[in-house]
């Protein structure tokens, strides 16, 4: 895995510039660099970085695909596009977002009451807000007090009960108004085609959303009958999110198109854009054989404008604007996940730890020489002498010939020589070198949790693109598995040989070592959950000036001990004043050690739950 696959997965976001990995903008620092200087700061624990640039470059690329794409096919029809607030509602993203796409006329889309009044407050008059999922009458009502606001929003029908809903709540907010102002309206379609992959049962008759064509047609007839057929705007669909294949967007399309037309000469004059929802997928992979989506965006692009020209010619009606949902590829690109390594749990097989004695069992004393005497030629017959040997090293100990000492040797003996031995056949990839590095992985035991910062990888198996913040002017040869600090077996990221991670061999009692996991700014946020009561990592903003130069700005550090236990509406107060008595009214301990005692207990809560060692300069470090 050269260079941790960075030209499959980092789109040109960063370069490795000697031995490390650089943001690939402006004065192009290193990731490295970044992460000491906020660290000096006094922040510890895992680091969450904010790149604003890398949301503007994957909104202007996307707003310059489709124009490329209606250039060459001359297609009449709008792009437009919002973003799915469901995917990351974070402050310091949706803020950045805004900012950088005002350009664009970009807007947001809300799925509950809480989304909306992000969208209504944050999204520019004028710019597009789409609002999905189920509705009541009081989310309903919002919508026409936005578009009361002067808001350019679209509600989309789940069901005909929100349609009669939206009838109920016109009638109430524009009768006997003069000039009565209403939001436009959408119908979700629920399609005879499925999605792919995962999230396929977004699309298909199963599907949790949308209107059967039965449901349609009544639906038509209810907005005709109440005078609000000139509200209907939009054909919206979804078939999932992370579309690995392009096939079924096409057939998707083809269905859409249609169902779009026929309303349109059905009568449904004001009808003018096809949603074609989320799906665009992002590539996560560092596996040349193992890439993700078979299509790139301008294929995306030329597919959706080609067969909704094609469709709309052919039944005689006029290009439908364009809208997208795509989150995924917006966000999660924008962020990079950084924790340092605590502990190497297998550096106790290294030639240090051996505890040879003057005179060892001969099995031993062969191992030793096997190790020592070890070279490509001799590799594979050598290291089938050590497994032999070490099967019937155990089996003395288990009757009492050998001692601990000697097991210990032998476990670091062969786990030496099974390291060595990959190391000079690495070029033949056998079955057998593979199953081995199985045995001889290195545990990287890492200051975050997989639970609150890659929730994707334990519920969904989503790889996450990972690499070393620096010595990459060197060929890592540790076979790694990634365990977080949670006390749950599922926070591990396993050695795959399918999908293999190799890291330094570092000691980090001399020196720090930090891993950076990449695109984590779709989901993984608000999925994220407080398994052990670990919190969001502290964020930052990294922002660059005409200069060239960074500036770290919106700094968030991660919750305190006692801010986590209030969220969970512990009364922190009475837990205070009870960890304050206790200590006070000890009998174990004097009244000048109680004071010490509560300094330190004061301190220890109002700091994150992320863990600190002490490093062998008595320096504090994660």
């Amino acid at each position: 895995m050269k260079h941790f696959g960075l030209h499959i997965w980092g789109d040109d976001n960063f370069i490795i510039d000697h031995d490390t990995i650089n943001v690939n903008h402006a004065s192009k620092p290193s990731l490295l660099k970044i992460t000491q200087e906020i660290r000096e700061k006094g922040y510890k624990g895992p680091l969450l970085l904010r790149f604003p640039h890398l949301i503007e470059k994957q909104i202007s690329t996307l707003f310059k695909t489709f124009e490329k794409a209606k250039k060459t096919f001359h297609y009449q029809g709008n792009f437009h596009a919002v973003f799915p607030l469901k995917v990351n509602q974070f402050p310091n993203f949706i803020e950045s977002l805004m900012q950088v796409s005002h350009t664009y006329n970009y807007g947001l889309e809300a799925g509950s009451k809480a989304e909306l009044i992000i969208a209504i407050s944050k999204t520019a008059i004028g710019a597009p807000i789409t609002v999905n999922g189920f509705k009541d009458k009081e989310m309903i009502s919002l919508c026409f007090i936005a578009a009361k606001m002067g808001h350019n929003i679209t509600i989309t029908i789940e069901g005909l009960g929100e349609l009669e809903t939206i009838i109920q709540v016109n009638r109430e907010f524009n009768d006997g108004i003069k000039n009565p102002i209403t939001p436009k309206i959408g119908m979700r379609i629920r399609l005879h085609n499925a999605g792919i992959g995962v999230w396929a049962k977004s699309g298909g008759y199963s599907s949790k959303f949308g209107l059967t064509s039965t449901e349609l047609l009544e639906a038509y007839e209810m907005l005709k009958k109440h005078g609000l057929l000139s509200q209907l705007w939009m054909i919206h669909f979804h078939i999932g999110s992370q579309m690995s294949d392009i096939a079924p967007l096409k057939k998707a399309l083809r269905e859409a198109g249609n169902i779009y037309a026929e309303l349109k000469n059905r009568g449904a004059d004001a009808l003018g854009a096809i949603n074609i929802g989320g799906g665009l997928a992002v590539e996560y992979s560092q596996h040349e054989a193992k890439q993700e989506r078979n299509y790139s965006l301008q294929e995306f692009a030329n597919d959706v404008v080609f067969l909704m020209q094609e469709i709309a010619k052919s039944k005689g009606v006029t290009d439908p604007d364009i809208f997208t949902e795509s989150g995924r590829y917006i966000a999660a690109s924008h962020s990079v996940l950084i924790a340092p390594v605590l502990e190497l749990f297998s550096q106790e097989y290294h030639e240090k730890g051996l505890r040879l004695k003057k005179k060892n069992p001969p099995l031993i004393e062969e191992l030793h020489d096997l190790y020592t005497s070890l070279s490509r030629k001799h590799a594979r017959e050598y290291l089938h002498d050590a497994l032999d040997h070490m099967e019937s090293l155990l089996t003395l100990f288990d009757l009492g010939y050998i001692d601990l000492e000697d097991r210990s040797n032998t476990e670091i003996l062969v786990n030496l020589i099974i390291k060595k031995a990959i190391y000079l056949l690495q070029d033949e990839g056998t079955d057998e070198l593979k199953k081995l590095q199985d045995r001889i992985q290195e545990k990287y035991l890492i200051n975050f949790s997989a639970f609150q910062s890659l929730p994707d990888f334990w519920g969904l198996a989503q790889h996450f693109p990972v690499m070393p913040l620096d010595k990459l002017d060197s060929k890592p040869t540790n076979p790694a598995s990634i365990w977080d600090i949670t006390c749950d077996s599922d926070g591990e990221i396993g050695f795959n040989r399918e999908l293999p991670l190799y890291l330094h061999d570092i000691d980090v009692s001399k020196e720090e070592y930090f891993l950076a996991f990449f695109l984590t700014g779709a989901y993984q946020e608000v999925l994220g959950m407080k398994h052990n009561l670990f919190t969001h990592p502290t964020e930052a903003v990294i922002t660059f000036g005409n200069d060239g130069k960074y500036t770290i700005d919106k700094l968030i550090e991660a919750q305190n001990v006692m801010d986590v236990l209030d969220d969970l509406d512990y009364n922190t107060s009475i837990m205070d004043k009870t960890l304050k008595y206790r200590i006070e009214e000890s009998e174990l301990v004097s009244k000048e050690e109680k004071r010490e005692l509560l300094g330190k207990l004061y301190l220890y809560l109002s700091e994150n739950s992320y863990l600190k060692t002490i490093q062998a300069n008595n320096e504090n470090k994660e």
